[in-house]
Protein backbone atom coordinates (compact mmCIF):
# COMPACT_ATOMS: atom_id res chain seq x y z
CA UNK A 1 0.00 0.00 0.00
CA UNK A 2 1.78 3.32 -1.31
CA UNK A 3 1.62 6.70 1.10
CA UNK A 4 -1.30 7.89 -0.30
CA UNK A 5 -3.33 4.73 0.22
CA UNK A 6 -2.29 4.53 4.03
CA UNK A 7 -3.48 8.15 4.24
CA UNK A 8 -6.90 7.93 2.95
CA UNK A 9 -7.23 4.47 4.99
CA UNK A 10 -6.20 6.49 7.97
CA UNK A 11 -8.58 9.78 7.14
CA UNK A 12 -11.47 6.78 6.72
CA UNK A 13 -10.76 5.34 9.84
CA UNK A 14 -10.58 8.77 11.86
CA UNK A 15 -13.83 9.69 10.10
CA UNK A 16 -15.58 6.61 10.52
CA UNK A 17 -14.42 6.94 15.04
CA UNK A 18 -15.63 10.53 15.11
CA UNK A 19 -19.08 9.86 13.35
CA UNK A 20 -19.70 6.14 15.80
CA UNK A 21 -19.13 8.63 18.74
CA UNK A 22 -21.05 11.55 17.33
CA UNK A 23 -24.11 9.18 17.37
CA UNK A 24 -23.97 9.17 21.14
CA UNK A 25 -22.52 12.24 22.01
CA UNK A 26 -24.24 15.35 20.62
CA UNK A 27 -22.70 18.20 19.54
CA UNK A 28 -18.94 19.16 20.77
CA UNK A 29 -17.31 18.53 17.62
CA UNK A 30 -14.03 19.72 17.85
CA UNK A 31 -13.53 18.28 21.37
CA UNK A 32 -14.98 14.75 20.26
CA UNK A 33 -11.87 15.50 17.23
CA UNK A 34 -8.95 17.14 19.38
CA UNK A 35 -9.77 13.98 21.64
CA UNK A 36 -9.87 11.14 18.89
CA UNK A 37 -6.40 13.18 17.98
CA UNK A 38 -4.96 13.30 21.42
CA UNK A 39 -5.72 9.33 21.87
CA UNK A 40 -4.11 8.40 18.32
CA UNK A 41 -1.00 10.54 18.72
CA UNK A 42 -0.10 9.06 22.13
CA UNK A 43 -1.03 11.70 23.89
CA UNK A 44 -3.29 12.22 26.94
CA UNK A 45 -6.39 14.97 27.41
CA UNK A 46 -7.60 16.91 30.30
CA UNK A 47 -11.45 17.53 29.75
CA UNK A 48 -12.72 20.46 31.63
CA UNK A 49 -15.89 21.30 32.68
CA UNK A 50 -18.81 21.76 35.34
CA UNK A 51 -20.61 18.41 36.31
CA UNK A 52 -23.24 17.16 33.72
CA UNK A 53 -21.82 17.67 30.40
CA UNK A 54 -20.91 14.57 28.89
CA UNK A 55 -17.26 14.24 30.14
CA UNK A 56 -17.93 10.90 31.08
CA UNK A 57 -20.08 10.01 28.78
CA UNK A 58 -17.30 11.08 25.99
CA UNK A 59 -15.05 8.95 27.60
CA UNK A 60 -16.69 5.52 27.65
CA UNK A 61 -18.39 6.37 24.51
CA UNK A 62 -14.79 6.31 23.01
CA UNK A 63 -14.19 2.99 25.07
CA UNK A 64 -17.42 1.21 23.27
CA UNK A 65 -15.88 2.46 19.71
CA UNK A 66 -12.56 0.84 20.43
CA UNK A 67 -12.27 -2.45 21.02
CA UNK A 68 -9.09 -2.19 23.99
CA UNK A 69 -9.53 -2.64 27.50
CA UNK A 70 -11.12 0.09 29.51
CA UNK A 71 -10.68 1.31 33.07
CA UNK A 72 -12.35 3.60 35.11
CA UNK A 73 -10.75 5.41 38.44
CA UNK A 74 -13.17 7.87 40.33
CA UNK A 75 -10.76 10.17 42.14
CA UNK A 76 -12.18 10.88 45.61
CA UNK A 77 -10.35 12.91 48.67
CA UNK A 78 -9.64 9.55 50.45
CA UNK A 79 -7.70 8.00 47.28
CA UNK A 80 -4.44 6.45 47.83
CA UNK A 81 -1.41 5.96 45.03
CA UNK A 82 -1.80 2.27 45.61
CA UNK A 83 -5.20 2.22 44.66
CA UNK A 84 -4.26 3.26 41.11
CA UNK A 85 -1.12 1.49 40.86
CA UNK A 86 -1.79 -1.42 42.68
CA UNK A 87 -0.25 -3.10 45.69
CA UNK A 88 1.12 -6.68 46.92
CA UNK A 89 -0.85 -8.70 48.85
CA UNK A 90 -0.60 -11.50 50.65
CA UNK A 91 -1.84 -15.03 48.99
CA UNK A 92 -1.67 -18.55 51.07
CA UNK A 93 -0.96 -21.23 48.69
CA UNK A 94 -0.27 -24.87 50.24
CA UNK A 95 0.75 -23.73 53.38
CA UNK A 96 3.00 -21.47 52.42
CA UNK A 97 2.49 -17.26 52.32
CA UNK A 98 3.65 -15.22 49.45
CA UNK A 99 3.33 -11.34 48.09
CA UNK A 100 1.59 -11.65 44.85
CA UNK A 101 1.14 -8.29 42.97
CA UNK A 102 -2.49 -7.30 42.19
CA UNK A 103 -2.42 -4.72 39.23
CA UNK A 104 -4.66 -1.77 39.86
CA UNK A 105 -6.77 0.04 37.53
CA UNK A 106 -4.06 2.34 35.93
CA UNK A 107 -3.39 -1.65 34.01
CA UNK A 108 -5.22 -0.91 30.94
CA UNK A 109 -5.47 0.90 27.68
CA UNK A 110 -7.89 3.65 28.10
CA UNK A 111 -8.18 5.33 31.66
CA UNK A 112 -10.77 7.53 32.64
CA UNK A 113 -9.44 9.87 35.83
CA UNK A 114 -13.00 10.74 36.57
CA UNK A 115 -12.63 14.62 38.49
CA UNK A 116 -9.05 14.11 38.98
CA UNK A 117 -8.78 17.52 41.10
CA UNK A 118 -10.92 15.99 43.60
CA UNK A 119 -8.27 13.69 45.15
CA UNK A 120 -5.30 15.18 46.77
CA UNK A 121 -1.78 15.84 45.29
CA UNK A 122 -0.27 12.93 46.29
CA UNK A 123 -2.47 10.81 44.96
CA UNK A 124 -2.68 12.61 41.78
CA UNK A 125 0.87 12.13 41.00
CA UNK A 126 1.00 8.58 41.04
CA UNK A 127 -0.12 9.14 37.36
CA UNK A 128 2.96 11.25 36.66
CA UNK A 129 5.06 8.00 35.73
CA UNK A 130 2.51 6.53 34.36
CA UNK A 131 1.79 8.85 31.88
CA UNK A 132 5.12 10.22 30.62
CA UNK A 133 6.84 6.56 31.13
CA UNK A 134 3.93 4.41 30.35
CA UNK A 135 4.95 2.51 33.29
CA UNK A 136 5.01 2.73 36.80
CA UNK A 137 7.89 1.36 38.95
CA UNK A 138 6.55 -0.41 42.56
CA UNK A 139 8.79 -1.87 44.69
CA UNK A 140 12.24 -1.58 42.48
CA UNK A 141 10.36 -3.29 39.50
CA UNK A 142 9.21 -1.28 36.79
CA UNK A 143 6.13 -2.66 34.73
CA UNK A 144 5.10 -1.93 31.21
CA UNK A 145 1.94 -0.87 29.80
CA UNK A 146 0.22 -2.37 26.93
CA UNK A 147 0.12 -0.07 24.34
CA UNK A 148 -2.16 1.76 23.69
CA UNK A 149 -2.28 3.01 26.64
CA UNK A 150 -3.90 6.79 27.07
CA UNK A 151 -5.60 8.86 30.35
CA UNK A 152 -8.15 11.00 29.26
CA UNK A 153 -9.35 13.06 32.56
CA UNK A 154 -12.35 14.96 33.85
CA UNK A 155 -12.24 17.81 36.21
CA UNK A 156 -14.20 20.07 37.56
CA UNK A 157 -13.09 23.67 37.33
CA UNK A 158 -11.11 24.88 40.31
CA UNK A 159 -13.35 27.52 41.49
CA UNK A 160 -15.74 24.59 42.49
CA UNK A 161 -15.66 23.64 45.88
CA UNK A 162 -13.89 20.43 47.23
CA UNK A 163 -10.98 20.96 44.16
CA UNK A 164 -7.43 20.27 44.33
CA UNK A 165 -5.71 22.13 41.47
CA UNK A 166 -3.14 19.71 39.38
CA UNK A 167 0.48 20.18 39.93
CA UNK A 168 2.25 21.68 36.95
CA UNK A 169 3.87 19.19 36.48
CA UNK A 170 1.14 17.04 35.97
CA UNK A 171 -0.66 19.27 34.15
CA UNK A 172 2.38 19.46 31.61
CA UNK A 173 1.69 15.36 30.89
CA UNK A 174 -1.40 16.31 29.01
CA UNK A 175 -1.37 16.38 25.39
CA UNK A 176 -4.16 18.42 25.46
CA UNK A 177 -6.93 20.60 27.98
CA UNK A 178 -10.06 20.85 26.20
CA UNK A 179 -12.83 23.25 27.68
CA UNK A 180 -16.40 21.25 27.59
CA UNK A 181 -18.50 24.42 27.29
CA UNK A 182 -22.58 24.20 27.42
CA UNK A 183 -24.72 23.28 24.90
CA UNK A 184 -26.92 25.12 22.44
CA UNK A 185 -30.49 24.79 22.78
CA UNK A 186 -30.34 22.82 19.77
CA UNK A 187 -28.02 20.35 21.12
CA UNK A 188 -29.88 20.82 24.46
CA UNK A 189 -33.50 19.57 22.48
CA UNK A 190 -31.72 16.57 21.00
CA UNK A 191 -29.80 15.55 23.92
CA UNK A 192 -33.42 15.82 25.86
CA UNK A 193 -34.75 13.28 22.90
CA UNK A 194 -32.57 11.23 22.92
CA UNK A 195 -31.74 10.14 26.69
CA UNK A 196 -35.82 10.45 27.64
CA UNK A 197 -36.69 7.68 25.17
CA UNK A 198 -37.13 4.40 25.38
CA UNK A 199 -33.93 3.56 23.20
CA UNK A 200 -30.66 4.94 23.57
CA UNK A 201 -27.39 5.24 21.21
CA UNK A 202 -24.37 3.29 22.16
CA UNK A 203 -21.11 3.50 19.84
CA UNK A 204 -19.89 0.10 18.41
CA UNK A 205 -16.75 -1.19 17.68
CA UNK A 206 -14.86 0.36 14.28
CA UNK A 207 -11.25 -0.12 15.45
CA UNK A 208 -8.79 -2.20 17.39
CA UNK A 209 -5.45 -1.44 19.81
CA UNK A 210 -3.07 -2.81 16.95
CA UNK A 211 -4.85 -0.43 14.35
CA UNK A 212 -4.73 2.47 16.71
CA UNK A 213 -0.89 1.72 16.89
CA UNK A 214 -0.08 1.50 12.90
CA UNK A 215 -2.24 4.87 12.46
CA UNK A 216 0.34 6.41 15.06
CA UNK A 217 3.47 4.78 13.37
CA UNK A 218 2.03 6.60 9.72
CA UNK A 219 1.20 9.76 11.70
CA UNK A 220 4.76 10.04 13.15
CA UNK A 221 5.97 10.16 9.26
CA UNK A 222 4.25 13.01 8.17
CA UNK A 223 6.82 16.02 7.34
CA UNK A 224 6.74 19.17 8.77
CA UNK A 225 8.77 22.08 6.91
CA UNK A 226 11.48 23.24 8.84
CA UNK A 227 9.74 27.03 8.55
CA UNK A 228 7.04 25.63 10.21
CA UNK A 229 9.16 23.84 12.87
CA UNK A 230 10.51 27.38 13.77
CA UNK A 231 7.13 28.55 13.39
CA UNK A 232 6.01 26.21 16.72
CA UNK A 233 9.23 27.04 18.35
CA UNK A 234 8.65 30.70 18.06
CA UNK A 235 5.05 30.02 19.59
CA UNK A 236 6.66 28.64 22.23
CA UNK A 237 9.26 30.99 22.86
CA UNK A 238 6.61 33.71 22.37
CA UNK A 239 5.40 32.37 26.09
CA UNK A 240 8.16 33.23 27.65
CA UNK A 241 7.97 36.37 29.51
CA UNK A 242 11.59 36.32 30.06
CA UNK A 243 12.62 35.32 25.85
CA UNK A 244 13.21 38.31 23.81
CA UNK A 245 10.46 36.79 21.35
CA UNK A 246 8.09 36.98 24.37
CA UNK A 247 4.94 38.89 23.22
CA UNK A 248 3.82 41.89 24.57
CA UNK A 249 0.57 40.64 26.53
CA UNK A 250 3.25 37.65 27.97
CA UNK A 251 5.52 39.89 29.68
CA UNK A 252 2.82 41.54 31.35
CA UNK A 253 0.60 39.08 32.25
CA UNK A 254 2.20 35.75 32.47
CA UNK A 255 4.59 34.04 35.10
CA UNK A 256 5.97 31.07 33.35
CA UNK A 257 5.55 29.81 29.66
CA UNK A 258 5.37 26.55 28.18
CA UNK A 259 7.92 23.79 28.20
CA UNK A 260 8.90 22.15 24.94
CA UNK A 261 5.99 19.55 25.67
CA UNK A 262 3.77 22.05 24.34
CA UNK A 263 5.46 22.67 21.31
CA UNK A 264 5.59 18.89 20.42
CA UNK A 265 2.16 18.64 21.03
CA UNK A 266 0.96 21.25 18.29
CA UNK A 267 3.29 19.39 16.05
CA UNK A 268 1.86 15.82 16.87
CA UNK A 269 -1.66 17.22 16.81
CA UNK A 270 -0.96 19.47 13.24
CA UNK A 271 -0.07 15.86 12.00
CA UNK A 272 -3.25 14.15 12.87
CA UNK A 273 -5.37 17.02 11.50
CA UNK A 274 -3.44 17.20 8.35
CA UNK A 275 -4.52 13.92 7.96
CA UNK A 276 -7.84 13.79 8.93
CA UNK A 277 -8.35 16.66 6.21
CA UNK A 278 -6.83 14.35 3.22
CA UNK A 279 -3.57 15.70 3.55
CA UNK A 280 0.08 14.07 3.98
CA UNK A 281 1.70 17.73 4.91
CA UNK A 282 1.28 20.05 8.02
CA UNK A 283 0.05 23.76 7.02
CA UNK A 284 0.52 26.73 9.36
CA UNK A 285 -3.39 26.75 9.67
CA UNK A 286 -3.17 22.83 11.37
CA UNK A 287 -0.71 24.66 13.70
CA UNK A 288 -2.95 27.25 14.69
CA UNK A 289 -5.76 24.79 15.41
CA UNK A 290 -3.66 23.25 18.29
CA UNK A 291 -2.21 26.06 19.70
CA UNK A 292 -4.93 26.42 21.94
CA UNK A 293 -5.40 23.14 23.24
CA UNK A 294 -1.94 22.60 23.66
CA UNK A 295 -0.44 25.73 25.32
CA UNK A 296 -3.46 26.88 27.62
CA UNK A 297 -2.85 24.61 30.78
CA UNK A 298 0.97 25.42 30.26
CA UNK A 299 0.43 28.81 30.73
CA UNK A 300 0.98 30.36 34.59
CA UNK A 301 -0.34 33.88 34.96
CA UNK A 302 1.35 36.13 37.37
CA UNK A 303 -0.33 37.71 40.00
CA UNK A 304 -1.75 41.07 37.75
CA UNK A 305 -3.17 38.52 35.19
CA UNK A 306 -5.22 36.88 37.64
CA UNK A 307 -5.83 39.94 38.94
CA UNK A 308 -7.15 41.34 36.08
CA UNK A 309 -9.10 38.13 35.21
CA UNK A 310 -6.69 37.08 32.19
CA UNK A 311 -7.95 33.70 30.44
CA UNK A 312 -4.83 31.82 29.14
CA UNK A 313 -7.04 31.49 25.60
CA UNK A 314 -6.67 35.29 25.28
CA UNK A 315 -3.63 35.33 26.04
CA UNK A 316 -2.19 32.30 23.22
CA UNK A 317 -4.62 34.21 20.92
CA UNK A 318 -2.54 37.25 21.06
CA UNK A 319 0.58 35.23 20.72
CA UNK A 320 -0.59 33.30 17.53
CA UNK A 321 -1.21 37.37 16.88
CA UNK A 322 1.71 38.21 17.99
CA UNK A 323 4.17 35.34 15.61
CA UNK A 324 4.26 35.42 12.46
CA UNK A 325 3.65 32.07 10.35
CA UNK A 326 6.60 32.90 7.91
CA UNK A 327 10.38 33.97 9.52
CA UNK A 328 11.25 37.75 8.56
CA UNK A 329 14.49 36.36 6.61
CA UNK A 330 12.04 34.31 4.27
CA UNK A 331 9.46 37.20 3.63
CA UNK A 332 12.21 39.87 2.43
CA UNK A 333 13.65 36.90 -0.26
Amino acid sequence: MDIEQQARSFQETLIRLRDEIAKVIVGHQDIIEKTIIGFVAGGHVLLEGVPGLGKTLLVRTLADAVSVQFSRIQFTPDLMPADITGTNIVVEEDGRRRFEFQKGPIFGNIILADEINRATPKTQSALLEAMQEGSVTLAGKRMVFEQPFFVLATQNPIEMEGTYPLPEAQLDRFMFKLDVKSPSVQELAAIFGGTTGSTQNKAQSVVDGKRILEMRALARQVPVAQHLLEYVARLVLATHPASPEGAPVVKQFVRVGSSPRGGQAIINGAKLIALMKGRYNVSADDIRDCARPALRHRLILNFEGEAEGIKPDDVVGKVIEHVPDIPERVRRM
